[in-house]
């Protein structure tokens, strides 16, 4: 008889409230791909997660809504609070469907404090006719972009298109049409269009549509923010080694986001951040 349970658990909290809510099930073996995608659906969280062990690591599987994604950030910091909850504190390896990554958790009290490394990343500008796509999604203009910071393709595990704006209020004052943006991010591949707004070399906020996943806006996308801090690194960006994005906050569901940047041009960005147990039932 398989067994399995299934966590509700808040990625990238701000303490004890916000964070991006995933769905993580763990199991002897993996669902069918149906049976993951209607699991999925059914929970409503952006992404719901699933892993078995699997010769020392563990089988990863992502699925939003919509549609089985290669790479989650949230769900990965969520998944590794269940492993270290459940197997102990320490370091996993995980396999996933293009990617082999590591996480890590520490049980801290009411919290868990936990971090991934990232597949490598890497970034390319976007052609204009891209970009006059993206701007006329969300009603900008040229002149609302950030231009220390280029729009750009990003990538870490997933890939991703970036706006930097001036102003936290055009931030703040994000919109778009769900079906819309569906349709642009299918048509391109991307995940998520990710804007932020640097409040520093090392603090910025932003928030992600994911249309393509059936999802109006993430709280907190840790695949963005690892594919961001790449391409700030691409950029030569004053980051000193490491960034905090807040993002969620203009939901009502602020969350924290770190990363780490080593020096060297597509290595692996750590992503950390708390995470906190919602709800434990069988699956």
């Amino acid at each position: 008889m398989k067994t399995s349970s299934f966590y509700r658990v808040a990625a990238f909290a701000d303490g004890l409230t916000g964070g991006n809510p995933a769905g993580v099930y763990v199991a002897d073996s993996l669902p069918t791909a149906t049976e993951m995608q209607q699991l999925a659906k059914s929970v409503g969280y952006s992404e719901t997660v699933f892993a078995c062990p699997h010769q020392g690591e563990w089988l990863v599987r992502y699925y939003s809504p919509e549609s089985e994604v290669p790479f989650c950030g949230h769900a990965t910091i969520a998944l590794a609070a269940i492993l270290a909850r459940v197997h102990g504190n320490g370091e996993f390896k995980l396999q996933l469907a293009q990617n082999r990554i590591s996480v890590e958790g520490q049980n801290e009290r009411d919290e868990i404090q936990a971090a991934l490394q990232s597949p490598p990343t890497r970034s390319a500008p976007v052609t204009s006719a891209m970009l006059a796509e993206v701007l006329a999604l969300f009603g900008l203009k040229r002149e609302d972009l950030d231009t220390r910071i280029p729009p750009a393709w990003i990538h870490a595990g997933a890939d991703h298109v970036v706006l930097a704006l001036h102003s936290r209020d055009t931030l703040r004052s994000m919109t778009y049409s769900l079906e819309a943006g569906r349709v642009l991010m299918t048509k391109h591949g991307l995940v998520t269009v990710m804007l932020v707004c640097s409040e520093g070399d090392q603090l910025f906020h932003s928030r992600n549509a994911f249309a393509s996943g059936g999802v109006y806006e993430d709280p907190a996308t840790g695949a963005a923010s690892a594919a961001f801090a790449g391409y700030l690194r691409d950029i030569a960006w004053p980051h000193g080694g490491k960034i905090t994005l807040i993002q969620g906050e203009d939901m009502g569901m602020r969350s924290i986001i770190h990363a780490e940047i080593k020096s060297e041009i597509g290595t692996s960005i750590r992503v950390t951040g708390s995470a906190r147990l919602i709800a434990e039932t069988e699956a």
